[in-house]
């Protein structure tokens, strides 16, 4: 059976620590060359929600559909076709930028480690760059290496925790087109952030969170603060 999908359908989700509801009663759909928005102050339940699409943790109650699987009837096929950046970038300091991207490369499987890397390196611009340490990069080329980290192996399905926190306006500028370009290529992509001028024409919904539950929803992204402001208050 095909692993892609190309519709996401969270239903009645709801996510509990004990009695803390930290989501509850969260329904939206979306397909491919959709980018969401999950905004919303915090606490409000953006991360939780990223981390249960992404399988890394289990909905106390409800479902997500990846195409007409859940997670855990596709389970590896599924979470193949996923990649995420979060506030971890999971990249490892003492490493190159290549030496990273190699070892991810071969994590997935992908033929041709090496040359897999040297493209995303190109395409991050950062092939001049690819032998340096991790460490010694700024916050922008390290987004920009956890970024192809995350599309190495060309996933339907790409999530992202804040990935503007810290980004000069260069850097947030080149993010912002590598998103465009995945969305033209039939992506889904969920984006978290607090950052609404970026967000602001981007979107092609924004969903807005609070205390765990979705109290409004906008399928326009222009004018989005004033919305924002009216449906969070």
């Amino acid at each position: 059976m095909n692993a892609d999908f190309e519709r996401l359908a969270v239903i009645d989700l709801a996510r509990h620590y004990g009695r803390r509801k930290a989501l509850a009663q969260v329904n939206f759909t979306c397909g491919a060359g959709d980018i969401i928005g999950l905004l919303g102050p915090n606490g409000a339940g953006k991360s939780t929600l990223l981390n249960i699409l992404a399988t890394l943790i289990s909905p106390s109650r409800g479902r997500v559909e990846y195409g007409d699987r859940t997670a855990a009837q596709g389970g590896a096929e599924v979470r193949g076709r996923i990649g995420m950046l979060g506030h971890d970038l999971f990249l490892y300091p003492e490493l190159t930028a290549r030496e990273n991207l190699v070892f991810f490369a071969r994590l997935y499987g992908l033929p041709d480690a090496e040359a897999v890397a040297q493209a995303r390196l190109a395409r991050a611009g950062l092939a001049d760059r690819g032998d340096d340490l991790v460490l010694g990069f700024s916050r922008g080329m390290r987004q920009r290496v956890a970024l192809e980290r995350a599309l190495l192996h060309d996933p339907r399905l790409v999530l992202l925790d804040e990935p503007f926190t810290g980004l000069d306006q260069a850097s947030t500028a080149a993010l912002v087109a590598r998103l465009r370009e995945r969305q033209q290529a039939g992506c889904i992509l969920v984006i978290a952030t607090h950052d609404l001028d970026v967000a602001d024409g981007l979107l092609s919904r924004a969903i807005y969170l609070k205390n765990g539950r979705i109290v409004g929803s906008d399928d326009d992204s222009r004018g989005l603060s004033a919305r924002y402001r009216l449906a969070i208050q």
